[in-house]
C-alpha cells in the first residue's frame, strides 16, 4: 500500500508539496480524487465552483465520491442569469449543498458604480472574487480546483499541488486532455452551460466575457487571463 504523507499535522513546506506531487502524479485523476479524501478529513477540504462551462465534470465526480460535499459559489454580483440557472440545475441534478459567498456590499457597489471591470479589472476581481474566499481558506487545509492545463499556457505550468497563500491548492485534473474531458462529458450525459450554444467557450462575469473559443472570450480586450484565484498568478504575471 502506498505510504501517504501525514499532511494534516505537517508544515506545508516546499518539500511537503514535492512529496505530495510525487505521490499523486503517478495516479489517474479519479484515483487522485479518491485518495485526497483519505489524506485529508472531508471537513478540511474546500470545494468552490463558478458554475462555468467546465465546472460540471468535477462536481459530478465529487458528488459520486463524496455525496453531500459542500460547494461554495462565489457570487460576484456580475454573473449571467444563465449561470445562475445552470447552478440551480446542477444543484437539483446532483443534490448539491451550495453555499453562496458574497463580496463586501460596499466594495461591490463601488466597483459597479465606478466600472472597475473596465478601469481596474484586477482589483475588481480581487474585491468581488478573491477577497470573499479568504475566511474560507483559513478554515480549510486543501482547496480542490477543476483547473486543466490545456486551457491556457499559465495553467499548463501548474502542478497537481501548489501552495496558495494559506492553503494547498489541489488540481486533480491538471493533466487531463481536452478530448478526454469532452469524452467524459458525453459519456456521462452531463448538461452543458446554456451559453455554450451561443459560442461561449468560457463564462465569467457579464462585463468581462464575450463569445470565443476556449478562454479567448475572457477579458478579450486586455492581457488579463485569470481572475487571481490561482496560485501566485499576479506575481508570475509580473515576471513575464
Amino acid at each position: 500500500m502506498m505510504t501517504l504523507p501525514n499532511v494534516s499535522q505537517a508544515l506545508y513546506s516546499k518539500e511537503k508539496l514535492v512529496e505530495l506531487n510525487s505521490v499523486f502524479e503517478k495516479l489517474s485523476w479519479s484515483e487522485r480524487l479518491k485518495r485526497i479524501f483519505q489524506v485529508f478529513d472531508k471537513d478540511d477540504i474546500l470545494v468552490t465552483s463558478s458554475f462555468g462551462t467546465k465546472s460540471v465534470f468535477l462536481l459530478h465526480i465529487l458528488n459520486e465520491m463524496n455525496p453531500g460535499q459542500k460547494v461554495y459559489f462565489i457570487d460576484t454580483g456580475f454573473h449571467f442569469p444563465e449561470t445562475l440557472a445552470y447552478k440551480d440545475l446542477l444543484a437539483k441534478r446532483f443534490g448539491l449543498e451550495i453555499i453562496d459567498v458574497h463580496p463586501d456590499p460596499r466594495q461591490h457597489k463601488l466597483t459597479a458604480d465606478e466600472a472597475w471591470y473596465k478601469s481596474d479589472p484586477d482589483n475588481c476581481c480581487f474585491l468581488n472574487k478573491v477577497a470573499p474566499l479568504e475566511p474560507l481558506k483559513r478554515n480549510h487545509e486543501v482547496w480542490i480546483s477543476g483547473l486543466m492545463g490545456y486551457q491556457t499556457s499559465y495553467r499548463s505550468e501548474q502542478q497537481g499541488f501548489e501552495w496558495s497563500d494559506s492553503i494547498i491548492k489541489f488540481h486533480p485534473l491538471i493533466d487531463m486532455e481536452e478530448g478526454e474531458f469532452l469524452y467524459h462529458m458525453g459519456y456521462n450525459n452531463l448538461p452543458v452551460h446554456p451559453l455554450e450554444g451561443n459560442g461561449y467557450g468560457s463564462v465569467g462575469c457579464t462585463h468581462c466575457t464575450k463569445p470565443g473559443a476556449g478562454r479567448s472570450g475572457r477579458w478579450a480586450d486586455s492581457k488579463k487571463t485569470e481572475c487571481g484565484l490561482h496560485p501566485d498568478y499576479f506575481a508570475n504575471k509580473m515576471q513575464h
